[in-house]
């Protein structure tokens, strides 16, 4: 009957009724659910974090999606503990979640263990508690990216790590999600910041001037939306707290990147010229 064939059409298009729940497999080995959910974070504001030899550097670009909005208010970086914060992107609320858990695994280990939770064992249990979502059909996966910055007192490393909505985590020297994440990887190979020699690596103060230009270059004024960049810091000068960027050096980063922007785009032109009239 027409009806038949119209459902058979429908069925195929998405995944062929193997997306209905996280806990099926398609026959080529892929988690349909999953997937989606990393779609939900690549439809979402860009989220950077970057690993600097005094410390660690998170910044998300916040769409104002309406101009009666309080600029401070659905915040996307959130401090977990005193040596660390999360920034999230993707579903807003779905990030929540974790933010929470992550404080409640921060303070029942240092309530446990008398000390703070190491970075690797807060993006491990945080790893383990997504992954848990991916498991049961009754329950769908984050549609979310959580970058964790994070310091340890006991060893006195700084570690950045990224959670996925697969429930993997990886540590990076810089990482990013969201829809500008592959422009802002390039972006980010070119920087100094895995050298051998870590006294060869940019500073936390250049890491938030970069983080602030490769916004802005990723960002097209007339297309996408009007954002606000929210900017955290855990580095030496914050005394190894997590901490928000001030707001004066935000605005002077913010002023630094545009123009480097600019002077970028007029060198490309007057290269062009000069092929011109070649």
């Amino acid at each position: 009957s027409p009806n038949s064939k119209k459902l058979k059409t429908t069925m195929a298009s998405s995944g062929s009724g193997y997306d209905l729940s996280s806990s099926t497999f398609s026959p080529d080995g892929r988690i349909f659910q999953i997937e989606y959910a990393s779609k939900a974070v690549e439809n979402a504001g860009t989220a950077l974090g970057l690993k600097c030899r005094d410390g660690v550097v998170l910044c998300v670009e916040k769409p104002l999606l309406n101009k009666m909005l309080l600029p401070n208010s659905s915040r996307r970086i959130h401090t977990i503990d005193t040596n660390s914060g999360v920034a999230v992107t993707g579903f807003i609320s779905d990030g929540r979640q974790i933010v929470n858990r992550a404080r409640e695994e921060a303070s029942n280990y240092e309530e446990t263990y008398g000390s703070k939770v190491p970075p690797t064992v807060l993006g491990d249990r945080l790893a383990a508690y997504v992954h848990y979502f991916t498991l049961h059909g009754s329950l769908r996966p984050f549609g979310v990216s959580a970058l964790i910055a994070s310091y340890d007192p006991e060893t006195k490393e700084h570690s950045l790590q990224m959670v996925e909505p697969s429930g993997v985590s990886y540590q990076f020297f810089g990482c990013a999600a969201g829809k500008g994440r592959q422009p802002a990887k390039t972006e980010m190979e070119k920087l100094a910041i895995n050298k051998p020699d870590a006294a060869d690596n940019i500073d936390s103060r250049e890491g938030v001037k970069q983080l602030a230009r490769i916004i802005h270059l990723l960002h097209e004024e007339g297309k996408d939306k009007p954002f606000e960049l929210e900017m955290s810091w855990l580095c030496e000068e914050s005394g190894w707290e997590h901490k928000g960027v001030p707001r004066d050096f935000i605005k002077e980063a913010v002023e630094w990147a545009k123009k480097d922007i600019e002077e970028a785009e007029d060198d490309d032109d007057s290269d062009e010229d000069e092929e011109m009239d070649e």
